[in-house]
């Protein structure tokens, strides 16, 4: 295992304050109590958070487990994914997809996950990404994929936080319609896609048609009728 090159971090931003763990349950825990600005990142992470009650596999020294603490903003899950859009792009090239809300997809698979929380008048903020795995559990090994699986090579991380910091501050203090417009121009789930939703009644499906102005999915029913989906467990049809 390489580990991360604190140093160089805490020397490209020496305004924030870096909290660096070889190992920690979770980011998001250590991050709840931190003030605004504050970045906290680990080698491991033995209880990784994901969106309702799952659980992030953090493979040590693999991937990318940072959690940061930023104002509350209405929509900032959707800010956060471009921004770690940008960072991916900017540090591999690689070109992910947006999967409404919370995904980076990367051949229909999932390298990237944003896990936003209230804390106080704050917000910790959350970000997953799959950077040099090279394999994963069973669970999660048919729909997981990593930045070095797509791109044959080996990633130095550093790089891909030296873009995301920078990205994050440059695109959360946008205004909304921005922020709207880029996820729609960037995401192939945001209109025209055929999804499946999982719902408390059973599984919704439609086509997506596009975002509210809070941030929210619409999906047309084959009835021709609109749903606001307010939630994850969007996937693409099956049929």
């Amino acid at each position: 295992m390489i580990p991360l090159d604190i140093d160089r971090l805490c020397r490209a931003f020496p305004a924030r304050a870096v909290h660096y763990y070889p190992s920690i349950d979770s980011t998001m825990t250590a991050a709840a109590s931190l003030p605004p600005g504050d970045v906290v990142l680990a080698e491991e992470q033995t209880a990784g958070q994901g969106r309702h009650g799952h659980s992030w596999h953090s493979a040590p020294g693999d991937g990318i487990y940072c959690s940061l603490v930023l104002p509350q903003s209405p929509l900032l899950t959707l800010a956060l994914g471009l921004a770690a859009h940008t960072a991916i792009f900017e540090a591999t090239g690689l070109v992910c997809d947006l999967r409404w809300p919370n995904d980076l997809m990367l051949a229909d698979r999932k390298v990237a996950g944003i896990l936003v929380q209230a804390s106080g008048r704050n917000a910790v903020a959350g970000i997953g990404i799959n950077v040099n795995h090279t394999g994963f559990p069973d669970d999660v090994a048919a729909i997981a994929t990593s930045l070095r699986i797509a791109a044959g090579r080996l990633l130095p991380r550093e790089d891909i936080l030296l873009a995301l910091l920078p990205a994050i501050d440059a695109i959360v203090p946008q205004n909304a319609s921005a922020i709207l417009a880029s996820f729609t121009q960037l995401s192939s789930y945001a209109s025209g896609r055929r999804v499946e939703v999982e719902q408390a009644d059973g599984v919704l499906r439609g086509t997506t048609a596009g975002l509210s102005p809070d941030g929210y999915l619409i999906v047309r029913k084959d009835d021709g009728t609109d749903t606001l989906i307010l939630a994850g467990g969007v996937r693409a049809a099956r049929t």
